[in-house]
């Protein structure tokens, strides 16, 4: 019996166990997705796991962060973890690292592997989700959205990007001042 508290705990085993097996093994996945059924504690728990796994991936081997990544995959395509977890997510070179990239590659190409990239694709076009998306898909500066569609593009998933190539298309360009020419002294 758990005492009230100790549901922490067990996301945290859950996802420890998983991160240790050699490969991702989707037992993990299917447990945490029926402990998020059981109630929304589980959901806010693991909703509070992907943020600090996310903030500390880059102090993970790469193994356990490409098992953590399909596990979190596994629970947000099953809609057993909301898709709002992606607004810990910042696309950007500043923001990102190499570990972090990683994690988001296995992250949306396994998600991608499940939906399949046209429902992919629409669910991140819903209106009523973009503010959790916003960091996916930066238009902040065109070197942001430049970024994000090459990471995109990079990792196999550039049919996504179709909402940054029309931001970025249609995004004022840029006027460089020109130097002023100097003028020859009279002789």
């Amino acid at each position: 019996q758990l005492r009230p508290g100790q549901e922490i705990e067990v996301c945290t085993m859950l996802i420890e166990c998983c991160a240790q097996e050699r490969t991702y093994l989707r037992f993990y996945g299917s447990l945490g997705e029926r402990f998020c059924c059981i109630g929304a504690t589980y959901q806010a728990l693991f909703d509070e796991a992907f943020a600090k796994q996310y903030s500390m991936i880059h102090r993970l081997e790469t193994n356990k962060l490409r098992n953590i990544a399909k596990f979190f995959a596994h629970l947000i395509h099953s809609e057993a973890l909301p898709w709002g977890v992606m607004e810990y997510i910042v696309i950007t070179e500043e923001e990102t690292t190499s570990s972090s990239r990683i994690f988001i590659k296995v992250l949306f190409q396994e998600i991608a592997e499940y939906m399949g990239l046209r429902s992919l694709r629409d669910r991140l076009a819903e209106p009523h989700m973009q503010p959790s998306f916003i960091g996916l898909f930066p238009k902040d500066t065109a070197k942001n959205t430049r970024f994000a569609i090459n990471f995109w593009t990079a990792i196999g998933l550039g049919g996504i990007t179709d909402s940054l190539r029309e931001h970025l298309k249609n995004a004022p360009k840029r006027i460089v001042p020109q130097a002023p020419v100097a003028l020859a002294a009279p002789a």
